[in-house]
């Protein structure tokens, strides 16, 4: 990925990706075998454009960064310069 290439992005659903328990109660009405999101569970990052919107609402606020999040602010900022100008 052009943000960052240690980021590998799989399609899981949210009881697949076992996220944490405050994450997972904001959700009412919704079977977690059903719902998707598309992440990065080792570096705790997902792609909120391929993730049900209730997913990344309830993750905001968690230890879990958004990819643009990731690569601006959070740890992957400057990964992507980083790894143009080792090229």
């Amino acid at each position: 990925m052009e943000l960052d290439p240690d980021l590998q992005f799989k399609h899981y659903s949210v009881a697949e990706a076992q996220l944490p328990a405050d994450a997972l109660a904001r959700f009412k009405h919704v079977s977690l075998t059903e719902v998707e999101i598309c992440c990065d569970l080792d570096h705790h990052v997902f792609n909120p454009a391929h993730t049900d919107p209730k997913v990344g609402d309830a993750l905001r606020g968690t230890h879990w960064f958004d990819v643009h999040e990731w690569a601006t602010s959070g740890p992957g900022a400057g990964a992507a310069d980083a790894s143009t100008s080792a090229a």
